[in-house]
């Protein structure tokens, strides 16, 4: 009875409606949305409302939706019968090693690490004791982002990488002794660079400033530039006054730009021991779309030339390079591996999976940003154990499908993996990576 009551009140809304979008001349035709979108694209009209409606700068979640790094038109080569695939799994290792030359080296079970996402800035506490735990569980490192280090985190991480922050909220001796790896922190991805942002006190609570050690009433505001920092030669300083006091690897984090040779020109005269090379596809909580989408350079650019520069300048082995921006499958850590990387950082995906199975406690109330946020209204319905489990999961699967790729190409460590294991469909992107081009024979 209720079906039939629906159909005859929808019928003639249908037929209404189908008669004005066959009928009417655009100007009065509902269909014209359709048209303005082709034009301008659902997303740029959605963001020029939400411009007029604050006149403020947008901050969107999980990064760019542009994504110009080409993973998928490059391929692994497998060995079968010229070479056998290796024997047995059990052959096989992800060890991956960050700044073998420190005196305390970061060793890790896989090359997948969780990329500086910030207590505060970004992420909930419960959020961040759950990556800690669940990378603990995988073997791997967590990040502190652009924060301090929270007692809660560091007590359940197994490896802990903190960045030395443009906020200045981790630089005291006593916090940077908590750590094992520094990650001076200069530039990010989603922001193509470095740019300042001001968290309003009115948005920290308790438990935050304490951690960041803000008087009540303070703004906590993230710096363009780190602090003490006004040319290039303050920045090799810091880096080496970080390298004589602590034993643990201390890295430089910049975000892929067309200028990469000259940055990492300053990075080399330094004593770092590792480069973080972040590149557009990165996320961030709070990035202007601007950012996002329109400065900076793509993930496998950026790390393809990073590599490339290291080795024209016969300094490759100096440094462990980690990829990071928008790498979400075992698929693209493999290329990234291949390319030169030593290390890759994970975020967006790694969230995602890590809450899969509680987004329904908020949807189609709240979107599932809401459940892992700082300020998100749903954190308290967060279960920070099942989050720990789900990620452990999502690393451990990732890690046997490298392992299972690795058997394939006739691999015993991701360490060996090379430019030799990669061909592409595309002769531009063969060029330009010094890798195979498919439609081309190899020579005996």
């Amino acid at each position: 009875m209720m079906n039939w009551i629906l159909m005859k009140l929808m019928n003639p809304l249908a037929d209404n409606f189908t008669r004005a979008i066959l009928n009417q001349d655009y100007p009065t035709n509902p269909a014209e949305i359709i048209t303005v979108a082709d034009k301008l694209g659902p997303r740029a009209i959605i963001e020029a409302g939400m411009r007029a409606q604050t006149g403020k700068a947008l901050q969107r979640p999980f990064g760019s939706p542009v994504v110009r790094s080409p993973w998928d038109q490059i391929l692994l080569n497998s060995r079968q019968l010229f070479q056998l695939p290796t024997e047995t799994l059990d052959e096989i290792s992800t060890v991956t090693v960050i700044g073998k030359a420190a005196k305390k080296p970061l060793k890790l079970d896989i090359p997948i690490m969780i990329t500086g996402m910030s207590y505060g800035g970004s992420l909930s506490l419960k959020m961040k004791m759950a990556l800690a735990e669940g990378s603990a569980m995988a073997g791997t490192s967590t990040n502190t982002g652009e924060s301090a280090v929270a007692p809660e985190t560091r007590a359940l991480a197994k490896y802990l990488v903190g960045q030395y922050n443009r906020g200045g909220w981790l630089s005291s001796r006593e916090q940077l002794d908590l750590l094992d790896a520094i990650e001076v922190q200069l530039g990010q991805g989603a922001f193509g660079g470095a740019v300042e942002s001001t968290m309003q006190s009115g948005s920290t609570g308790e438990h935050l400033r304490e951690t960041w050690h803000l008087q009540e009433g303070e703004d906590a505001t993230v710096r363009a530039r780190m602090p003490g920092v006004s040319s290039p030669r303050d920045i090799i300083d810091l880096v080496n006054k970080l390298k004589s006091e602590h034993d643990v690897p201390v890295g430089v984090k910049i975000a892929a730009s067309d200028f990469i040779e000259q940055d990492l020109q300053v990075i080399a005269d330094t004593q770092a021991d590792f480069i973080v090379i972040d590149g557009a596809e990165g996320g961030t909580a709070v990035a202007p779309p601007t950012l996002e989408d329109d400065v900076g350079l793509p993930t496998l650019y950026g790390l393809v030339r990073t590599v490339d520069w290291l080795e024209e300048h016969r300094i490759r082995d100096r440094f462990s390079i980690i990829a990071a921006g928008g790498l979400c499958t075992p698929g693209h850590f493999l290329k990234a591996l291949a390319v030169g990387a030593d290390a890759v950082y994970i975020g967006t995906i790694a969230v995602l999976a890590a809450v899969h199975t509680q987004v329904a406690k908020v949807i189609p109330e709240a979107v599932p940003a809401q459940l892992v946020l700082y300020d998100g209204k749903y954190t308290d319905k967060l279960d920070a154990k099942q989050v720990a489990t789900s990620l452990a999961n999502f690393l451990n699967s990732c890690t046997e499908e490298i392992k299972l790729a690795l058997q394939a190409l006739g691999k015993k460590s991701v360490s060996e993996l090379s430019r030799e294991d990669l061909v592409t469909t595309n002769k531009d992107l063969a060029e330009f990576m010094n890798i195979r081009y498919a439609g081309s024979p190899r020579m005996q």
